[in-house]
């Protein structure tokens, strides 16, 4: 059974390294966190709300009174009425942002701090925790100074501004004004009289506004007036000088006037009756070519006279058929009607020349009276564009003063609308609600304060732990011993309690023996021939498991049916000896020293199943004889009767025998305590070992407690899968 997580296999190296495991959630690793330096936060969030409670009950009480104003954009009008207000567009939220400032003026503040006579009160100073030694402050008499009230005056103007708070309602013209103090009285004085003198200051400033502005513009009308009057005159002089007579000006939409010459009006009156006569010259000659193409005219149709002969002619020559149908031509009654025919026949023809005579003179008439009227017309032309030269420096003139008199027009009305605004007075503030005396305190409010220490103690412990975490360096999860020190890890041994760690592993069933046949599998893939013949097991400091693992070791191959013996190379603090309760006289110390029988120098652990060699005499520098050849002699000699060697080496920092074993043997395995020791001490002692040219298999994290890791993932599936509480097995 192989619980350790899975691998991936180097193929540079032949070893089969561990994976990261899976990303887990950023609020688990939080709640990690948190629960592991729980005690730190719930320690900083109880002395906050200790700390903010504290404060809050020896805070003095304090009282805050408001009032509601209401500042409209303009003054109501007095002479101008509208039927609507007008809207509010975003250029007023400058006028708005003024009148905020203002609010907060010195100037008002001062003014404020005087009217309520504040200025040379030593209870008003007192109340606010002024003191200085600045001579205007030093009571003589129980007065002030008179030659210090300007200092005073600012200082006062400073403290009321300092405890005054101006808060404009949103999307309305409603501002509140609150006054903080210790005395709830005092709060709603200030506040009325801060509402009243910043409607009064209004007021003056309007009023010193319309009284320069009067003046200034009665300047400006008086420069005005004589411009105009100048630029008239330029005009009159030029236009008598060049005969330029124009009818009596009209007022165009723009503010400008508009005159007219009388060459322009009769040019275009007789251009007007030209165009009539053309158009009767047109008329009249197609009336009297007509006749010359048809021998008749349409005149001479509608003539009453012509029509009553031929319907006279008419009726005569019906009659005239009539009697043919019953007598000869030369009858005397045929005669006589024949005869009248003829005679109408006679006027008939006079009528038609006459009308003939009438068109051809009115044709006549009509081409005389054209030409007439375009030779006027020509002739007005001529004047118009002669006048046209004459008139331009004349529109100049003319242009000149339209500006001055609309200007001065302008500023005229502009002068009235002042005078009656400045006479009115109207104000665009106004008090909606006075300050009332304030019933309760509004500070401090203990409930509001106890939560604001909790977040604050929340936030603390959680920055606390957070620093913790960053600065704990110890080992806690099987994946830090990768991804901190670079070394495969070959697995975790969980944390052993009730029972020493011979009686762990005499217990098949216990979950330090399944730990540690997993370390045997994964030593079985850092080799081409498998589990390392010789190896070292050393760590940083004593105490972190090393011989536990190395006696692990050596009890797990030996359950494989492997012959191995189990060396105690730590001569400064030997351990073994306890395990097999044999002396320690004789035991790798000898060996070293050039004793050469090595059977009598080793012992049997027969319930483990290995044979295991003490430290022997501790000698006065065990480093001196680990220099020498002895110790490859000794792993030479055994490997002859042994398949594998195990040694339980010294810890590497402070001491030089750990290194001088692992040069020795194939490679270490190394114990790395879990929550035990920091990260850089491990770092310093990999590098001792690796300027010795040892070369590490890999770290085994002991004493690991799945709940105490960082994460928390991966590690809460216990080496007792499968197994109730009494060790038997499930289904």
């Amino acid at each position: 059974m192989n619980l350790v997580t899975p691998y991936s296999r180097d193929a540079s190296i032949g070893i089969r390294t561990q994976k990261p495991p899976e990303n887990v959630p950023i609020i688990r690793q939080y709640l990690r966190i948190a629960l592991r330096w729980r005690y730190v936060i719930l320690g900083a969030v109880a002395a906050c709300v200790l700390l903010g409670l504290i404060v809050t009950l020896l805070m003095t009480p304090k009282y805050t009174a408001s009032a509601t104003v209401e500042i409209s954009r303009e003054a109501s009008q007095v002479t101008n009425f509208q039927g609507v207000e007008r809207e509010t567009s975003v250029a007023d939220q400058e006028f708005y942002q003024t009148q905020y400032g203002l609010l907060q003026a010195r100037s008002l503040s001062e003014r404020v701090a005087t009217q309520l006579r504040l200025i040379d009160d030593p209870k008003f100073y007192e109340r606010f925790g002024v003191s200085s030694e600045v001579p205007a402050f030093q009571l003589v008499n129980g007065r002030y100074p008179a030659a210090g009230r300007a200092i005073r005056q600012r200082v006062a103007g400073q403290v009321l501004r300092d405890h005054l708070n101006i808060s404009p309602t949103r999307l309305s013209r409603l501002v509140d004004i609150r006054f903080t103090s210790p005395d709830a009285e005092f709060s709603a004085r200030v506040v009325n009289a801060w509402s009243e003198a910043f409607i009064q200051t209004n007021l003056e400033r309007k009023i010193q506004a319309t009284s320069y502005g009067r003046n200034l513009l009665q300047r400006q009308l008086a420069q005005q007036k004589e411009r105009l009057d100048e630029s008239q005159r330029q005009l009159v002089a030029y236009a008598s000088q060049q005969r330029i007579i124009n009818l009596p000006a009209q007022q165009n939409g723009d503010g400008s006037t508009a005159e007219r010459s009388i060459v322009a009006d009769d040019l275009a009156s007789l251009n007007a009756a030209l165009s009539q006569a053309t158009a009767e010259r047109i008329a009249t000659e197609a009336r009297y070519r007509e006749i010359g193409r048809a021998g008749s005219s349409s005149e001479a149709l509608r003539n009453q006279a012509i029509n009553a002969l031929r319907q006279r002619r008419a009726e005569l020559a019906a009659e005239y058929q009539r009697l043919l149908t019953q007598f000869e031509p030369e009858y005397p009654t045929a005669l006589a009607i024949q005869s009248q025919i003829n005679q109408l026949d006679r006027s008939i023809a006079g009528e038609e020349r006459r009308v003939s005579g009438s068109l051809e003179g009115d044709y006549r008439s009509a081409v005389e009276r054209e030409r007439g009227l375009q030779a006027r017309v020509e002739q007005l032309k001529g004047n118009y564009l002669d006048l046209r030269r004459r008139s331009i420096q004349y529109n100049i003139f003319q242009q000149e003063v339209d500006t001055n008199r609309a200007l001065y027009e302008g500023l005229l009305q502009r002068f009235k609308e002042i005078g009656v605004a400045g006479g009115v007075g109207v104000n665009n503030i106004a008090i909606v609600d006075q300050a009332e005396v304030p019933q309760k305190p509004s500070s401090p409010r203990l409930l509001i304060n106890l939560a604001i220490a909790l977040l604050a103690g929340l936030g603390l412990g959680a920055a606390l732990a957070f620093a913790l975490e960053q600065m704990d360096e110890a080992i806690a999860d099987p994946a830090e011993v990768e991804r901190r020190l670079g070394l495969p890890l070959l697995g975790s041994v969980p944390k052993v309690e009730g029972s020493t760690p011979r009686e762990a592993l005499l217990n098949r069933k216990s979950d330090m023996v399944d730990a540690y046949l997993a370390v045997q599998t994964n030593l079985a893939f850092t080799t081409e021939h498998g589990v390392p013949r010789s190896l070292s097991v050393t760590s940083t400091r004593p105490a972190e498991g090393k011989s536990t693992t190395a006696l692990a070791l050596a009890t797990m191959l030996a359950r494989s049916g492997k012959r191995v013996i189990l060396i105690d190379g730590d001569m400064r603090s030997p351990s073994v000896h306890h395990l097999g309760n044999v002396s320690n006289d004789r035991g790798l110390s000898n060996f070293l020293a050039g004793q050469e029988d090595i059977m009598q120098l080793t012992f049997e652990m027969s319930d483990l199943g290995f044979t295991a060699m003490s430290a022997g005499p501790i000698p006065p520098n065990a480093a001196e004889l680990l220099t020498g050849h002895r110790l490859s002699l000794l792993i030479e000699r055994l490997h002859e009767r042994f398949e594998h060697i195990v040694i339980d080496s010294p810890p590497v920092m402070g001491l030089a025998d750990a290194p001088l074993i692992a040069s020795r043997v194939e490679g270490v395995v190394y114990a790395v305590e879990s929550h035990g020791i920091r990260s850089t001490l491990v770092k310093t002692a990999l590098a001792r070992l690796a300027s010795a040219n040892a070369h590490i298999f890999g770290g085994v994290l002991t004493k690991f407690e799945p709940r105490k890791a960082h994460n928390g993932y991966g590690y809460d599936y216990g080496y007792g899968y499968g197994r109730d509480g009494t060790g038997a097995k499930e289904g």
